[in-house]
């Protein structure tokens, strides 16, 4: 699991990550829908991607899907993008 410091002090813990670093457009997306419809309301989805892409379809898509953008972080390379399900 990932922890990341969101606003003042408060951390972030990802239930579930997914390394997608390597996959190309649409494969970051499309883990991250298969991960958000497993995962439980309130559980916070990572993925680790390479793809630039991923980080402006990734936040859109949950715009659209209506579940929360938490945080999209550049590290080691590449972004973590984290989604939490709220319905």
């Amino acid at each position: 699991m990932s922890e990341f410091l969101r606003g003042v002090g408060r951390m972030v813990t990802a239930d579930r990550v997914i390394d997608a670093r390597g996959s190309f457009c649409p494969g970051p997306l499309m883990e991250m829908i298969r991960a958000i419809k497993t995962a439980e309301v309130g559980q916070v989805v990572e993925v680790l991607t390479s793809d630039s892409g991923s980080r402006t379809d990734i936040p859109k898509w949950a715009e659209k899907a209506g579940q929360e953008l938490v945080e999209v972080v550049s590290r080691d390379g590449g972004d973590a993008i984290l989604v939490r399900k709220v319905k």
